[in-house]
């Protein structure tokens, strides 16, 4: 039952960046075409909603950097990514020959 519990976090964990970067994906989307829609209506003036546009490109980002960097922490750890994204290793320097011991 523990595993199981624990499985339905983690998809969960999963599930709602991805829902937040789908709302704002759609959020801009809508925006977009609202503002053109309304270039063929002769009775409306065109105006851009700027604050539902950036909310919906900020839920957009904050969903996918989200997933970007879980993929990238899971491939690195399996040793799938190239040598580009591999994490830099920290070489040990040699102790200095003025310090006192």
């Amino acid at each position: 039952m523990k595993l199981l519990t624990t499985r339905f976090i983690a998809i969960l964990i999963l599930v709602i960046p991805g829902l937040l970067a789908m709302t704002g994906f759609l959020m801009m989307k809508d925006d977009i075409f609202n503002y053109i829609s309304m270039h063929g209506d002769d009775n409306a003036t065109p105006v851009f909603a700027w604050l539902h546009f950036g909310g919906g490109l900020l839920l957009f980002l904050a969903g996918m950097s989200f997933l970007g960097g879980w993929i990238l922490t899971r491939d690195r750890k399996r040793n799938y990514v190239g040598p580009r994204f591999k994490e830099k290793q920290k070489t040990q320097q040699p102790p200095s020959p003025d310090a006192s011991s």
